[in-house]
C-alpha cells in the first residue's frame, strides 16, 4: 500500500489559495514602505536646503554680537561685556570653521573664502582693540577699533552678498525639491498600479496554476464523452481536491477500456462470421444488377425498324439510310452497354438517336434542346440511364400533345458543401419536359417503384424509371440519387439526376466489367457482322 504523504494536506486548494493571498499582501505592504521612506527622505532634502541661509544668518548674528559687546565695553569697561565678547569670539570662530577657505571659481565659495579671511583679520584687530583698551592706551584703541569697525561693514556687505546668493540658489533647489517630489508623487501612483497589476498577475498564474489540473481533466472528459477512449491517463500533480477526482477519472477510463476490448473481440469473432454472407450478398448484387441491366424490350426496337422499312418506300434511300443507320446505332448501343457503365457522351448521342427516330416515327413534332457543359463528355456513367428518363418524358408527358412537346436536356458540373471530400464535383443531369405534369402521390409512387403503366411494354423500350433508380443505388451503393420535381397537373416535369464525380472515375464492380469485358468484345462483333 503506497503510504500517504505527511505534507499532502499541506497542498489543499484553501491552504494555496490563502498562501497566494498572504504573499500578495506582503508584496503590497514592502512597496509602501518603500515609498514611505522614499517621501520622508525627499522632505528631509527640502527642510534642508535653507539651512546654509541660517548658518550665514547665524553669521551674522554672531558678528552683530561681537562688535556690540566690543562698544560696550570700550564705553563701560563691564566685564559682562568682555565676558560676552570672548563668549561670541568663540562661537564666531566655531562658524567660520563651516566656510570654505580654498581657491576656488565658484562665486559663493569664493565670497566665503573671503569672508573667512577678512573675519579672521577682524577678530585679530578685535583683539587689540580689547587689549589697547585694557592698558589704557586711548588713542591706540580708538585707532583699532575704526579699522574694526571697517572690517565689520565689509564682512557685512560680503555676508549680504552670500546671503542674496545663497537665497536664490536655494530658491532655485526648493523649486527643483518640488518638482521632484511631484514626479515622486506620480511615481508612487504608477508603482502602486504596476504593483497592483503584479499581484493580480501573481494571483492568476497562482490560481492558473491550481486549476489547471481541473482544466485538463474537464478536456479530457469531454474527450471520453465523445467517444475518444485514447486520451492518456491524468497525472496526478497535487493531492488535494482535484487529485482525488483525476485518480478516481483514470480508474473508471481503464475500466472503460478493459470492457471495449473484450467488446471488440467479440465483435471481431462475429464480423468473421459474416464475412461470407456479405461476400455473398455482394455476388447477390451483381446478378442483380445484371439482370436489371438486362431488361430492355427489343419490341420498341422492331417496330421502329419496320417504321424505317415504310419510310425506305415512300422516300429517297438517303434519308431511309440515315435512319437505319441511326436505329443500328441506337440498337448496337442498347445491346452492348446491357453491362457495365458508358461515357456520357455514349448516354447523349443515344438520347440524339431516341429522339431523331421519334421525330421520324410522329413526323417530327417532338421538340428537343440539350445544353451540354464542355469537358465533361468522358465522365463515366452507368449505360442506359438517359435514354430511359427522356422516353418517360415523351411516353407519359409529351404523348398526348406531340405537336407542341419540348424535351429539354441539361447536364452540368456542381459543387455542393455536403458532399464527400472524394468526390470534388456533382453531375448534374436535368430532364424537362413541358407535358401533363405529375401530382406528388404520383411522384412519391414512382420513386418507390409502385407505378407500373399498364401500356409500357407496348410503347417503351422496356427500361422504367424504377429500373433506372435501382441500378443507380447499386452503381454508386447510395440512395436518393433522383428526384422528380412538378407543379402538378398541366405544369410539366423535371427529372433530377445528381452523381457523384469521383477522383478515379470506374464503375464501382470494375473486376465485374473486366470479367465482362470478353463476352462484350463478342456481342459486338456479332452486331457488326
Amino acid at each position: 500500500m503506497k503510504k500517504k504523504n505527511p505534507l499532502s494536506r499541506l497542498t489543499s486548494i484553501q491552504t494555496r489559495i490563502s498562501a497566494v493571498m498572504i504573499i500578495a499582501m506582503i508584496f503590497v505592504l514592502g512597496i509602501n514602505l518603500f515609498l514611505i521612506n522614499e517621501i520622508n527622505t525627499a522632505v528631509g532634502r527640502i527642510e534642508s536646503v535653507y539651512t546654509s541661509n541660517v548658518s550665514i544668518n547665524t553669521l551674522s548674528d554672531t558678528l552683530d554680537l561681537i562688535q556690540e559687546n566690543v562698544y560696550d565695553y570700550l564705553n563701560t569697561k563691564s566685564s559682562q561685556a568682555l565676558e560676552n565678547y570672548y563668549n561670541y569670539e568663540q562661537e564666531y570662530r566655531a562658524l567660520l570653521e563651516d566656510l570654505n577657505e580654498d581657491v576656488t571659481g565658484n562665486e559663493i565659495l569664493l565670497l566665503e573664502k573671503n569672508i573667512r579671511n577678512m573675519s579672521e583679520s577682524y577678530l585679530e584687530q578685535t583683539a587689540l582693540t580689547v587689549q589697547a583698551k585694557r592698558g589704557r592706551n586711548v588713542e591706540r584703541y580708538k585707532e583699532a577699533y575704526a579699522k574694526e569697525t571697517q572690517l565689520y561693514e565689509y564682512i557685512n556687505t560680503y555676508i549680504y552678498r552670500l546671503n542674496n546668493l545663497l537665497f536664490h540658489e536655494n530658491s532655485t533647489s526648493y523649486q527643483t525639491l518640488l518638482l521632484s517630489m511631484s514626479v515622486l508623487e506620480r511615481g508612487s501612483l504608477i508603482i502602486m498600479v504596476v504593483v497592483f497589476a503584479i499581484c493580480i498577475l501573481i494571483i492568476m498564474l497562482f490560481v492558473h496554476d491550481m486549476i489547471r489540473p481541473l482544466t485538463v481533466l474537464s478536456s479530457t472528459a469531454h474527450e471520453v464523452a465523445s467517444g475518444n477512449l485514447d486520451v492518456p491517463l491524468l497525472p496526478v500533480i497535487y493531492e488535494d481536491e482535484v487529485g482525488v477526482v483525476t485518480r478516481g477519472f483514470n480508474q473508471m477510463l481503464a475500466s472503460i477500456r478493459e470492457y471495449i476490448d473484450r467488446l471488440r473481440e467479440s465483435m471481431e469473432a462475429e464480423a468473421q462470421m459474416k464475412e461470407r454472407e456479405l461476400l455473398t450478398e455482394t455476388h447477390l448484387k451483381e446478378a442483380q444488377l445484371k439482370y436489371l441491366q438486362a431488361q430492355i424490350n427489343p419490341h420498341f426496337l422492331f417496330n421502329s425498324l419496320n417504321a424505317g422499312a415504310q419510310l425506305a418506300a415512300m422516300e429517297d434511300a438517303e434519308q431511309t439510310s440515315v435512319f437505319l443507320e441511326r436505329m443500328a446505332d441506337f440498337f448496337r448501343y442498347n445491346v452492348r452497354k446491357m453491362s457495365g457503365d458508358a461515357t456520357l457522351l455514349e448516354e447523349i448521342e443515344s438520347v440524339d438517336n431516341y429522339i431523331y427516330i421519334l421525330n421520324v416515327r410522329f413526323a417530327g413534332d417532338i421538340t428537343y434542346e440539350k445544353d451540354i457543359q464542355a469537358n465533361i463528355e468522358d465522365i463515366r456513367v452507368p449505360s442506359m440511364v438517359l435514354q430511359p428518363i427522356v422516353e418517360n418524358a415523351v411516353q407519359h408527358g409529351i404523348h398526348d400533345c406531340m405537336e407542341n412537346g419540348r424535351i429539354t436536356l441539361t447536364v452540368r458540373l456542381s459543387s455542393f458543401a455536403d458532399s464527400s471530400p472524394s468526390e470534388k464535383d456533382m453531375l448534374e443531369i436535368m430532364v424537362r419536359d413541358n407535358g401533363v405534369g405529375m401530382t406528388q402521390e404520383k411522384i412519391r409512387e414512382v420513386l418507390e417503384g409502385r407505378s407500373v403503366p399498364e401500356d409500357e411494354e407496348s410503347h417503351s423500350t422496356g427500361v422504367a424509371m424504377s429500373n433506372v433508380i435501382h441500378r443507380l443505388e447499386l452503381y454508386y451503393n447510395r440512395k436518393n440519387l433522383l428526384r422528380i420535381e412538378s407543379g402538378g397537373p398541366g405544369c410539366g416535369t423535371q427529372v433530377i439526376i445528381l452523381l457523384p464525380v469521383q477522383d478515379t472515375q470506374s464503375y464501382a464492380g470494375t473486376d465485374h466489367n473486366a470479367a465482362l469485358a470478353d463476352t462484350d468484345r463478342e456481342e459486338e462483333s456479332c452486331i457488326e457482322s
